[in-house]
């Protein structure tokens, strides 16, 4: 009689489904081939599991989206507030934006109304701070939501400006900035005196991270305007 034979062991990696190890996953594959390209089947292939065991920590791109952006709040540590309201709004609203341009794949998913109610309390934190700050400034909960509102869409308009053109690097940038020199240099100064008198430096000009100063500038006027204005700020 034969001597039984030994079970067989299942080589490779263990399957994987812990969510630190699925975010940490995903996080390799952006970094690796961009937002893009990342699929929960080449991310279950990563992780080596089966998509269907994939398919019980995420719903879909758009869910690992948000969880990849939670988990990224969850570990970024709050910064401290200032006692004065308007300062703690300007202190939230940089960090997060600060946060978000660490994640430059995440700017379209932002552009999506409703986006926010589906992130974690954490990540909500800096949202809490802001309205606080308005509130405390003089704003009602309504005039509060929207100096968030305001600040919100600003923010993220800059980070997907900045995203959207990180992503043309493969160009030239020789090229890029002739291209960009031609739309002042050669223009009838006669119609168009200051941007022709700007010519050549709009691309330096244009390239300055001057969000702070914009910033702090923006939540001056939102700020004033809802404490002597009972008209709303959103339209």
């Amino acid at each position: 009689m034969p001597p039984p034979r030994p079970a067989r062991t299942r080589t490779g990696r263990p399957p994987v489904t812990s969510r630190a190890q699925i975010m940490e996953a995903a996080r390799r594959l952006i970094d690796r081939d961009g937002w893009e390209k990342l699929t929960l089947r080449r991310l279950a292939t990563e992780l080596g599991i089966g998509t269907t065991t994939l398919y019980h920590h995420v719903r879909d791109k758009e869910d690992l989206m948000v969880q990849l952006i939670t988990d990224h709040a969850d570990r970024m540590p709050h910064p401290e507030l200032p006692d004065n309201p308007r300062e703690r709004i300007i202190v939230a609203a940089i960090a997060i934006h600060d946060a978000l341009a660490a994640l430059p794949w995440a700017a379209e998913a932002l552009t999506v109304d409703g986006f926010l109610g589906r992130l974690g309390d954490t990540a909500l934190w800096h949202v809490e701070t802001i309205v606080a700050g308005a509130v405390a400034h003089g704003c009602t909960p309504e005039q509060a939501v929207d100096v968030f509102r305001n600040i919100w869409y600003y923010t993220v308009g800059e980070i997907l400006v900045r995203a959207r053109t990180a992503n043309h690097r493969h160009l030239d940038r020789e090229k890029l900035l002739n291209q960009q020199k031609l739309r002042f240099d050669n223009r009838d100064s006669t119609q168009l005196p200051h941007l022709a008198a700007i010519g050549n430096q709009w691309p330096t000009l244009a390239s300055r991270d001057i969000y702070p100063q914009g910033l702090r500038a923006f939540v001056d006027g939102l700020l004033s305007h809802a404490t002597t204005d009972t008209a709303p700020l959103s339209r």
